[in-house]
């Protein structure tokens, strides 16, 4: 039986890779969008399947994951324990900035407006931090955390709600002043600083992360439909962190109540090679949160924005009230 397998699988493979070269050059042909287009793509249609309907390597590779669970765009897939019994294990370093750069870019802002009087702040502490691309490489585009961020603010701009996105490349601001990865959350501080004193208006601070955790952790079902799910992060080193940890605990329990399983919970963190603040001491409306994980695609991310901005529409309300 277990030859059998292998037997088909090499088949599908080589079909694979046939149908892989025939289609190469032609898809190289296509207009590529760029990630600010994507942008309002997925803001126009909320559908990010669209871009890949008619692909055709996404629709074989579909079937071999389906019957072998084998991923060809992840080669070590190949070597799943449905085969010979080994399960490969992937560690994702948060640490290199080179290599993020390689993966995840820097990503304009596609609708750049002058808000007035902001109520909220979104801004990404690692802004490289991306998405499954899998599905998006041949058109160029990575989804990542900012374009997250970007996806929330317009989403919270259309219901009223005057919210802005921190755009200034941290990456290109880390590199100016000679600091390494570890120092991202000093380098968004800053920025953070300059919006609170120069928008008074200012009331939440959302520092959106997405989690280097498996997919089994990050990924719910609620009506048919996947979402990222999110986790709430509050570092306990400040003396200001039992405010942050309320307001955490409050949005996990609105969370459980309008989409039940959508939160990990609040996780909060102190100790040896942890931050521990996050910048959570300038505020007692800091939020972080990790929307997903590396292994979810941009869908789910979306499902999750539409979720988060349902949450936040219902907190600003309560607190206005």
């Amino acid at each position: 039986m277990g030859r059998m397998k292998l037997k088909y699988s090499i088949l599908l493979i080589v079909v694979y890779l046939v149908f892989t070269y025939t289609f190469y050059y032609s898809f190289k042909s296509i207009e590529k969008d760029t990630n600010e287009a994507f942008i309002k793509f997925l803001l126009q249609s909320g559908n990010a399947n669209l871009l890949d309907e008619n692909v055709i390597p996404r629709i074989i590779n579909n079937s071999l994951n389906y019957l072998l669970k084998i991923d060809i765009t992840k080669p070590t897939s190949l070597f799943n324990h449905t085969l010979i019994g080994y399960t490969p294990y992937e560690e994702d370093s948060t640490e290199d900035l080179e290599k993020l750069k390689s993966i995840s870019s820097y990503i304009s802002d596609p609708n750049k407006v002058d808000v007035k009087n902001p109520i909220i702040y979104i801004y990404n502490s690692h802004q490289l931090e991306n998405y499954n691309s899998d599905n998006l490489s041949i058109y160029g585009i990575t989804p990542n955390v900012l374009m997250a961020s970007y996806l929330l603010k317009e989403k919270l701009n259309d219901n009223g709600i005057s919210s802005m996105v921190e755009d200034t490349n941290l990456t290109e601001f880390l590199e100016l002043n000679n600091w390494d990865y570890s120092s991202s959350y000093k380098a968004s501080r800053i920025f953070m600083l300059d919006k609170k004193n120069t928008y008074p208006s200012l009331k939440y601070f959302i520092d959106l992360h997405r989690d280097s955790v498996g997919r089994d952790l990050t990924v719910t079902n609620i009506s048919g439909r996947n979402y990222a799910r999110v986790l709430f992060v509050v570092g306990l080193e400040h003396n200001n962190y039992e405010k942050n940890l309320a307001l955490a605990n409050r949005l996990n329990d609105m969370f459980n109540d309008m989409y039940p399983g959508l939160s990990r919970g609040v996780y909060k963190k102190e100790g040896i090679n942890v931050n521990g603040i996050y910048n959570q001491d300038i505020s007692e409306n800091v939020m972080l949160i990790e929307v997903g994980g590396v292994d979810n695609n941009i869908e789910e991310v979306m499902n999750t924005i539409n979720a988060i901005t349902d949450v936040l529409i219902k907190l600003v309300g309560d607190n206005y009230q």
